[in-house]
């Protein structure tokens, strides 16, 4: 793809520009998170930085207390992920995972259960949906049951439990690993129509 396809910001240095340009040649569209009733903002910017790290697209963030405020970043190094992604909010379960199926095939939350296979066993190469919940109750029954299955993340340890934060950055590495191997890094996933926008959007930030 030649640089001069793009209609640069005339402000952007050229490595910046490049910068942007390779950044969003690895977005994958077909990956993505989804937060159910994350009380920290502290995990939530943790793992969206790890999103960007691999080159997630868009993120969803599910609150089902609507009395609450919704759940604010702060401007931390973590946070300033967010601007790289694409933010969705929800306070509906079944809302949620209505809109993510329209553009995703699978969706796998992490909750134990006697059916629950090891994060290692899917295939996270497919168009696919990582659900993670609540600190202390973990994906709600619901999720659970409008999901196409459940893992967890095999240990050893006394303690079978992870922060959202070390357990997100874990699953995300292993769809990375999973997809740097099948290629899926190696072409851009949008068209160059979208590349052109999104660059545009995000050479104003």
């Amino acid at each position: 793809m030649e640089e001069n396809s793009y209609n640069w910001n005339q402000t952007l240095t050229p490595e910046r520009a490049e910068r942007l340009h390779a950044v969003l040649q690895k977005r994958q569209p077909d990956l993505t998170v989804i937060f159910e009733d994350v009380n920290d903002p502290h995990n939530i910017s943790a793992v969206l930085r790890t999103c960007d790290s691999v080159g997630i697209y868009e993120v969803f963030i599910i609150n089902s207390y609507p009395a609450k405020p919704r759940r604010k970043l702060g401007h931390s190094s973590s946070a300033s992920a967010k601007k790289w992604l694409l933010t969705n909010y929800f306070t509906s379960v079944e809302e949620c995972f209505t809109e993510v199926r329209k553009r995703y095939k699978k969706i796998y939350s992490t909750r134990l259960t006697e059916q629950s296979v090891s994060l290692y066993d899917l295939n996270l190469t497919e168009p696919c949906a990582l659900v993670f919940g609540n600190e202390h109750r973990g994906v709600s029954e619901l999720a659970s049951s409008l999901s196409d299955g459940n893992f967890l993340i095999p240990q050893v340890g006394m303690v079978q439990s992870l922060n959202i934060s070390v357990a997100c950055a874990v699953t995300l590495y292993e769809a990375f690993r999973q997809r740097l191997a099948a290629g899926k890094y190696e072409q851009p996933a949008f068209t160059q129509q979208q590349l052109e926008g999104l660059f545009n959007e995000w050479s104003g930030k």
